[in-house]
């Protein structure tokens, strides 16, 4: 039947599409579905940062195979995704950050990372006119670097599409269910649709997704903002990241040459939520020009926003749920860009073999979130 599949994915972010693009290439036909476009979610709204510098085995394992799948994207998908390895730097202000940095490159060697700690002499040499006050050192990871999330995702899409289907504009309202394991779903467009297998990958929208088949699951969205400048020549390379309470994170991207960045509020602003204010342009902008003083006359030229989608302890859930055939792929934390490609080919194994590649309990739906993602 043209309507029955081997899978549904719901959500068209980057989880959604890397699933159903390792799904496709071991021969499945796959039917995704999103409501509004590609990369309506999280996804289009995140800054495009791909690193694997965590605090956990299993994060910087996912984190450094998603990388080498970066690498190859553009020869194995034939579309520039515009990866460019620039490396990230982790600013430390004070001795406890600059210890727990070095506590964490300690395991990141162990795991054969290529991050090491670097003093404020060389921290001027990588960010030429950074301002060291108060600057202790920091962590730098060369190998991790940025991509265009919107090439990639609309390059996984295309794939799909070879074999299955991606529906946009189509809104999931209601998930079957057969002999206890989900059989259908149905959209707003009024058809029906088979398969023995629905992911759950619309990103902050998991939670209502889940809800459909009466299932609670920790996953909470909140509100982002993110700012582009006006392109300058090129000076740095690597994403900036200053953790202190009023720091902020940003990059240039290669080859246009605008600063895009963004930073946590405090508090949390809880709910999906696309507003945007004066008060973090402002903010961001002051933050930057404080770490680099050269930032302090480049225009912004757009601000927006969009959902982290985040668990209680900073990590994903990749698991099924009590219902057979229905899986959670998602809570990734503001982490979904850079661990998606390994994520949706964990999901396609996992769900393919009955066991991960790998042991991922840390990202099971029922663990007990006790521990804590350092590097969130």
């Amino acid at each position: 039947m043209d309507n029955t599949a081997d899978v549904i994915i719901i959500g068209g972010g980057i989880i959604g599409t890397a699933a159903g693009y390792y799904l496709a290439r071991k021969g499945l036909k796959v039917f995704l579905f999103e409501k509004d476009y590609l990369t309506a979610g999280s996804t289009g709204r995140c800054i495009g940062g791909i690193r694997q510098q965590f605090s956990t085995e299993l994060s910087i394992k996912v984190a450094m195979e998603s990388v080498k799948k970066f690498k190859v994207m553009a020869n194995e998908l034939q579309q520039d995704v515009e990866f460019h390895p620039g490396g990230y730097l982790f600013l430390a202000h004070d001795e406890n950050k600059k210890q727990v940095y070095l506590e964490l490159i300690k395991l990141q060697q162990e795991m054969e990372l290529d991050v090491r700690y670097v003093d404020v002499k060389e921290i001027e040499r990588l960010v030429p006119g950074i301002n060291t006050q108060g600057l202790l050192g920091g962590a730098h990871c060369p190998s991790d670097g940025q991509a265009n999330p919107f090439l990639i995702v609309d390059a996984y899409a295309r794939h799909i599409a070879h074999s299955g289907k991606v529906f946009t504009g189509t809104e999931v309202q209601s998930i079957g269910i057969k002999n206890e394991r989900v059989d259908s779903i149905s959209t707003s467009t009024g058809e029906k649709y088979y398969a023995p297998v629905v992911i759950n990958a619309a990103g902050p929208f998991c939670g209502s997704i889940a809800r459909l088949l009466n299932i609670d699951i920790p996953i909470y969205p909140e509100r982002h903002e993110a700012i582009i400048t006006e392109p300058i020549e090129r000076f740095f390379d690597m994403m900036i990241v200053d953790y202190r309470d009023d720091g902020c994170y940003f990059n240039q991207k290669y080859h246009k040459g605008s600063i895009i960045g963004c930073y946590t509020p405090k508090p949390n602003v809880p709910g999906i939520d696309l507003g945007t204010s004066f008060e973090f342009a402002k903010e961001m902008g002051r933050r930057m020009a404080r770490l680099i003083p050269k930032l302090e006359k480049v225009k912004i030229m757009r601000q927006w926003s969009g959902s982290y989608e985040m668990t209680p302890d900073g990590n994903p859930i990749l698991d099924q749920t009590q219902i057979r055939g229905f899986w959670i792929v998602g809570g990734m934390c503001g982490h979904g860009f850079m661990l998606g490609p390994e994520i949706g080919w964990l999901a396609a194994e996992y769900i393919l073999n009955g066991k991960p590649p790998y042991d991922i309990n840390e990202f099971a739906l029922n663990r007990s979130f006790a521990g804590k993602e350092v590097m969130k």
